[in-house]
């Protein structure tokens, strides 16, 4: 699966975004992050291959979210599904 990158000043945490490219809720937590300048690397999930969209739906499960986009991996420990903004500043400390 390949991921893309976008760079940001506030790099102080790994982000991961499994996302759907025309989801209105993943534009937003994109959004949300360009807006801090945070750097992140994403996936949208409607655009991968059979393998690599179960890879992700797997990823998630195992994790214990449910398959709801978007969903941020953070520090590869912390899931959030959706776009909740108060809890992305309180975790990556914007």
């Amino acid at each position: 699966m390949q991921t893309l990158k976008v760079s940001g000043k506030n790099n102080k945490h790994h982000v991961l975004v499994y996302a759907i490219s025309t989801c209105g809720w993943c534009k937003l937590a994109k959004k949300f992050l360009n807006d801090n300048d945070v750097q992140y690397e994403y996936v949208d999930i409607d655009l991968c291959n059979d393998e690599d969209k179960e890879e992700i739906k797997k990823d998630i499960k195992t994790r214990g979210g449910p398959l709801a986009y978007p969903t941020l991996i953070i520090d590869n420990k912390i899931l959030l599904t959706g776009a909740p903004q108060d809890k992305l500043k309180e975790i990556l400390e914007l």
